[in-house]
């Protein structure tokens, strides 16, 4: 992989014509290990976020040793990049051949669940294996209700009572019995934490079962981007927000017992940027090459407004309007798809025309996870880059990509 000191370098010498990946290992470095630093108790990785084996070799080299993994496909990027880290299969709904397959062939012991019929899946294959199921902890995912920008409580997690019967079940079969929950992401302030652990209090005092552990899941906020022009309440200093956290642990009498913690926009995210170049601009619309069946994808499912840096072509010498006035431009996708167009403008300087590029900041969450192969396109070179986003002066522009989440 190129190394280079700044975006703006890689674009310069370059010169890509497709979407180019600038990658910071020591960035994701200083941010996984701020995390667990901060964290009282164990830090697992969520694999979805980015789950590039780049990425993933790099936390391993910062001390990550546990990774919350959903599929397969995880499972085997996880041990490509390590031979001996912990993964918990902590997708709460479950094919019964992939349950199979984490407890026979990746040794894997902690998994989560929701609902009575998953525990049938479960003790089926622990039987089939001749397993012990003492050997295994289950964590019941609870349902929860928090202030996040992604709300993550309308597709999993069961209710207070309903937890209650599953715990005291598990219990009775001989698994060993933790108890999670997820918040949604990015969370804007540390009560959907506290409102969870009173819920997952309310569980503990009533099922009378002694408890593994507790998962508290992840949504902790990564450094974004701000629109000048919008009033929003501004994202809580993760510093602040783990005081609070682990206030409300030690409240709620949780921090006598192992706790675990899912991070990943808040890990990943500073360690990517994505230089995209301008292959036409039509008045107050461009066309770039990326959109949102790629890199921009969650410009249709996020509320979250992104750092960018404008890099002219050097080769173009005349320009129209002003470089200090920055204005909105409609932003259109590489592909053939009419649908192919970003819901919010990037807010760029007026000078910006056909063949300049753009460097959008703090790409690293989702984004690669998120990209497809339609009409096509699929970015996938890299560089990598030694300085921060922003390291090189304030960005002069920002790519806003407020949407309403589903």
């Amino acid at each position: 992989m190129q190394r280079f000191a700044t975006g703006t370098d890689a674009a310069l010498e370059l010169r890509p014509d497709h979407p180019l990946y600038c990658f910071r290992p020591e960035v994701l470095k200083q941010d996984a290990r701020q995390f667990m630093a901060l964290f009282p108790g164990d830090t697992a990785y969520a694999v979805k976020t980015n789950g590039e084996p780049m990425v993933l070799k790099t936390l391993v080299e910062a001390g990550v040793k546990i990774f919350d993994v959903a599929s397969p496909g995880e499972f085997e990027a996880v041990r490509a990049a390590s031979k001996t880290a912990e993964m918990l299969y902590m997708h709460p709904v479950k094919a019964q051949s992939d349950i199979r397959l984490a407890l026979e062939k990746y040794g894997i012991r902690v998994m989560s669940l929701d609902h009575e019929d998953e525990i049938a899946k479960v003790l089926r294959i622990v039987r089939a294996l001749d397993l012990d199921p003492g050997s295994i902890s289950i964590f019941v995912r609870l349902q929860t209700k928090g202030h996040a920008m992604y709300e993550l409580s309308k597709k999993f997690g069961a209710a207070p009572g309903h937890a209650v019967e599953l715990v005291q079940r598990l219990d009775r079969i001989g698994f060993k019995v933790g108890l999670c929950f997820h918040v949604g992401s990015q969370v804007e302030e540390a009560e959907s934490y506290e409102l969870a652990l009173k819920s997952a209090d309310w569980v503990r005092n009533r099922a009378g079962v002694a408890l593994v552990g507790l998962d508290v899941g992840g949504g902790f906020p990564a450094v974004y981007g701000h629109n000048p022009n919008r009033k929003v309440k501004p994202m809580p200093p993760l510093e602040d927000l783990m005081g609070e956290l682990r206030s409300n642990i030690t409240e709620w009498a949780f921090d006598d017992m192992p706790l675990v913690a899912e991070p990943g926009r808040v890990v990943v995210a500073r360690a990517f940027s994505l230089i995209v170049r301008v292959l036409l601009r039509k008045g107050k619309r461009l066309y770039i090459n990326d959109g949102i069946w790629a890199s921009l994808s969650d410009s249709w499912t996020g509320k979250i407004t992104l750092p960018a840096r404008f890099i002219p072509d050097p080769a173009r010498r005349i320009r129209k309007g002003k470089a200090e006035n920055v204005v909105p431009f409609k932003v259109c996708g590489a592909t053939c798809d009419s649908v192919d167009i970003l819901s919010r403008p990037f807010w760029l300087p007026e000078t910006v025309d056909t063949g300049d590029w753009i460097e959008i900041g703090h790409i690293g969450a989702y984004s690669l996870s998120l990209r497809t192969r339609f009409n096509g396109f699929y970015p996938d070179d890299f560089v990598e880059v030694t300085t921060p986003f922003g390291g090189e002066g304030a960005p002069d522009g920002f790519a806003s990509l407020e949407t309403m989440a589903d």
